[in-house]
């Protein structure tokens, strides 16, 4: 199983519906899209900032403006579907469906996570992937990367490119991880086919497994 992470610098370029079609086309069964927060987001840190809500409010907010962001990708291919729980996601899978997951419901029964803008959807896709067992977690982003095959996750989150909860949620778990380009869905069919790891990407590790 993968869980692929789609960022909400994705929205309103082709690479988001690149993705979508990629997958609708070869994951069947086999991937289960985790939504960031884009516009959706930013709009709720407007009203923060206007209103003076507190930051678990925001979360809340937050966690439904990735609900927002799924149903958007859903309705971008109508051979999706949006699941809110393991026992959706499992039914669906067996039906060879491609899921979109709404967090909003799982995430907040979790009285565990923080509720602040220091866990964010990066770091959630790595908790979820956890929860299913899954083999593979890619993390979409909109930048270029250099032609190492691994990168440090203390290294990211200092430069920000995850959030400071990703190293926790997404080392020493059943699944590899990986950073890939927004244009990489041109090789998803043989990566998710590929049996060991994928083909395109660099693997996100440890400081002690580097």
């Amino acid at each position: 199983m993968w869980v692929v992470k789609l960022g909400g610098s994705l929205m309103g370029t082709p690479a988001l519906k690149g993705w979508l079609d990629a997958f609708a086309q070869f994951g069947d069964g086999k991937v289960i899209i985790v939504a960031g927060g884009g516009v959706f987001a930013d709009a709720v840190r407007d009203a923060q900032a206007k209103t003076g809500i507190d930051d678990a409010t925001a979360h809340q907010m937050a966690l439904l403006a990735m609900d927002q962001y799924a149903t958007l990708m859903a309705g971008l291919n109508e051979d999706l579907v949006m699941a809110s729980s393991v026992l959706e996601i499992a039914e669906l899978c067996l039906q060879n469906k491609v899921i979109v997951w709404k967090p909003s419901e799982m995430v907040l029964a979790d009285k565990d996570l923080p509720r602040s803008w220091n866990l964010t959807s990066d770091s959630l896709a790595a908790w979820f992937a956890a929860k299913l067992n899954a083999q593979h977690l890619l993390v979409v982003k909109s930048m270029a990367f250099d032609d190492a095959e691994v990168i440090e996750v203390e290294d990211l989150m200092l430069e920000g490119v995850v959030d400071s909860y990703f190293g926790a949620y997404s080392t020493g778990r059943s699944f590899k991880t990986w950073l890939v380009g927004k244009n990489e869905f041109i090789n998803i069919n043989q990566v998710i086919t590929h049996q060991s790891s994928p083909m395109m990407g660099v693997e996100i590790v440890a400081r002690s497994q580097s």
